[in-house]
């Protein structure tokens, strides 16, 4: 009876912890059983061979390899831009915290398709200078891998950084030059350690993140030959012969990795921080940059914005609009063709549209009431370990998606013949819920957060029942977290690669497939209209709901 009364005082909860158990946890507990079971028994000689192949372990090396290059040349990037937008008069142009999010906003492989336009034998840069034609060989290599790497993620260690620095108060500074430190001294002995712990978990989390991106690494990588562990685990996973238990190792190994650096940047995050909470310390006297300096600082801040954002999307949207690519870039060689065949022509190309909008829409609804419903329910329930709920349904974000849908893969595909989503376009709504369930978790928490349970209990007061309490006064005031969860899920759903080239159901296309097939089969122009397509689409959304947001927020003021 005890039992009994538990389950129906708790129903909620734990109709939230099935939930997430079938959606999450049997998902990765398939990935660990394929990779040490063979047959139905406990082997690891699957594994053992997997690892030992000559070729996997040059492919774990070359991630590795990867991941270290992207994390020093992002540092090299983003540690003077970081300094540049916090301490010197730089810091008065807000609009250039917008402007560093393009690059990180832009879907990794489009990125790297401009690139290898840009760069490729006879490309854009070829077109323009003949004399570059040297660099191609350079470019198309590990260092231009990682430099394409880099261009894509280095914002986000720019924004630790600068959020380091702000942290930091001038009087330290302004100590060591009284005490006649040099500027490079300061530098040195004050700034560098006080920023060392932040940046340390800012490398640690870009070394996740590149060792978890399949987007370049399937475009550009594939071009030079270089395999790492996303698009090994894609090549065991769809190209025949197929091996899954190949792929599901290698997805272990790369689950390993991800969750002991996870650990670390836990550690150091709760450990090596330093909290430097002072009135002073938001007091600043920006550095005024003059003569030589500002110029040579001007310089590469433009230098920076040309390579990450004017270069790839030059060679984007000039090559959408090409009408014959043997004539390259010339006078008169310029069409909407390509666009209005796309909309108007291609049944391929709409279908994808249609396909990434319905999938992207309905993954994004869903994620905002599971993920609404999961954040509402810990916080009223009593239950004394509610908090794993949450934990278990941030676990995708900790883990790479390639290794989420191959997770997926085996799942589903063992349970078909009591539920046939496989092979149908429900099973990529189902990734994408699973993948982004936690976006609108966290954003839902922040703002849940804020709300004080004295206007709930008020409600209650006065006579309104949970759900009359809920809509009347909870979600108003939830909303903008509500929405920027689905805004999140939205966004990215639309442009996603790696799911749907791993499980959309055989001639189903979504926009990245179509972009990438488009490229693969030579129709450059159509498959970079559609990426134009993609992105205006995408940061249309993303100012339409912040106007949203906006305007819902004035009216309750």
């Amino acid at each position: 009876m005890d039992l009994l009364n538990f389950c129906k005082s708790n129903i909620r909860i734990i109709s939230l912890y099935v939930a997430l158990f079938v959606l999450i946890l049997l998902p990765l507990y398939c990935v660990f059983e394929y990779s040490i079971f063979s047959d139905g028994h406990f082997s690891l000689d699957t594994a053992i061979n997997t690892i030992a192949d000559s070729e996997n372990t040059t492919m774990i090396l070359n991630s590795l390899i990867l991941a270290v290059g992207v994390v020093i040349l992002t540092t090299i990037i983003a540690t003077p831009l970081a300094y540049l937008f916090s301490r010197t008069s730089f810091a008065r142009h807000g609009i250039f915290d917008v402007i560093f999010l393009v690059p990180f906003m832009t879907p990794p492989y489009i990125a790297s398709m401009g690139w290898i336009l840009f760069m490729q034998k006879r490309g854009l840069l070829e077109q323009l200078f003949p004399a570059t034609k040297i660099f191609n060989q350079y470019f198309f290599s590990i260092f231009g891998l990682i430099v394409v790497m880099s261009l894509h993620i280095f914002p986000f260690m720019v924004m630790i950084l600068k959020n380091a620095m702000l942290n930091i108060p001038q009087s330290l500074e302004e100590s060591g030059a009284v005490f006649g430190a040099s500027f490079i001294k300061r530098i040195r002995k004050i700034f560098l350690p006080l920023i060392t712990s932040n940046y340390a978990i800012g490398a640690l989390l870009i070394f996740v993140k590149t060792l978890s991106e399949y987007g370049t690494p399937a475009t550009l990588g594939k071009r030079i030959g270089f395999e790492v562990f996303t698009t090994q685990i894609h090549r065991f996973a769809s190209i025949a012969p197929i091996d899954f238990g190949k792929a599901a190792t290698l997805s272990s190994v790369l689950i390993s990795i991800c969750i002991g650096l996870w650990l670390i940047q836990n550690y150091l995050s709760k450990k090596r921080t330093y909290n430097l909470v002072d009135n002073k310390a938001s007091r600043f006297k920006l550095i005024e940059l003059k003569g030589f300096i500002k110029v040579i600082s001007s310089v590469y801040v433009g230098l920076i914005i040309t390579v990450s954002i004017l270069v790839p999307y030059f060679s984007i949207i000039s090559t959408s609009l090409i009408k014959l690519r043997g004539y390259g870039i010339r006078a008169g060689n310029f069409t909407f063709d390509n666009y209005l065949d796309l909309i108007y022509e291609s049944d391929k190309g709409v279908s994808a549209l249609v396909n990434s909008f319905v999938i992207s829409v309905f993954a994004a609804v869903v994620c905002a009431i599971l993920g609404t419903f999961i954040v509402m329910t810990i916080r009223t329930s009593t239950f004394k370990y509610k908090k794993s709920l949450e934990a278990i349904s941030l676990i995708p974000q900790m883990l790479p998606g390639i290794v989420i849908v191959i997770g997926i893969m085996l799942f589903y595909n063992s349970i078909y013949q009591y539920f046939p989503v496989y092979n149908t376009l429900w099973i990529i709504a189902i990734a994408y819920i699973i993948q982004f369930l936690p976006f609108t978790v966290q954003y839902v928490t922040s703002a849940s957060n804020q709300v004080s349970e004295n206007l709930i209990n008020a409600g209650y007061v006065f006579g309104g029942s949970k759900s009359f309490t809920f809509v009347k006064i909870t979600l108003p005031l939830i909303f903008k977290g509500v929405i920027a969860g689905f805004m999140m899920t939205f966004i990215i759903g639309l442009r996603e690669l790696v799911t749907p080239s791993l499980i959309a159901p055989p001639n189903t296309l979504v926009v990245s497939t179509f972009i990438m097939r488009e490229f693969e089969q030579g129709s450059v122009s159509a498959g970079m209209a559609m990426a134009v397509i993609c992105v205006l689409v995408t940061t249309t959304a993303l100012i339409a709901l912040k106007l949203l947001v906006t305007s819902k927020l004035k009216k309750k003021a």
